[in-house]
């Protein structure tokens, strides 16, 4: 067992930021009343942080084994966000697209917090955020996605 203090401090912060920084399109969702909110986007944005730190800590010679993980953790991701998208209104419309496209975007904020790419992480869930809020009414006139 390696208890290096100053990675795992630096882990640690590195976990914490990924689940704030996916913070605001979690209030976002939790407000809408979406079937993911408040708990469910910094969770896969630790995740996704988390699963790339612990890979690139065990697999630190093989460029192509980190890059399988972080393929594996897309497609996973990409599963969970699948759960929002199968819940159809009473019109028989899909529903659940963006909150499933959030999900995906938050993944990519944890892992770009792991390959210490914060400011990628924060423009990710900035813009996020951004078309949640701002395309809400555009959306709602134009008629459903």
């Amino acid at each position: 067992m390696d208890l290096d203090l100053t990675v795992n401090l630096s882990d640690l912060i590195r976990i914490v930021l990924a689940g704030v920084i996916a913070l605001p399109v979690a209030l976002e969702r939790e407000k809408e009343n979406q079937i993911m909110g408040l708990r469910t986007f910094p969770l896969v944005a630790v995740a996704a942080c988390s699963y790339v730190l612990l890979t690139r800590t065990v697999i630190v010679e093989s460029s192509d084994a980190i890059a399988r993980v972080v393929q594996g953790l897309i497609t996973g991701i990409g599963f969970i966000g699948g759960g929002a998208i199968l819940k159809k209104d009473d019109d028989g419309l899909v529903q659940g697209t963006a909150t499933a496209a959030s999900i995906w975007t938050t993944g990519a904020v944890g892992a770009a917090v792991a390959f210490g790419r914060i400011d990628i992480a924060i423009i990710i869930s900035l813009i996020t955020y951004a078309i949640l809020r701002l395309f809400a009414p555009l959306k709602d006139r134009v008629g459903p996605d």
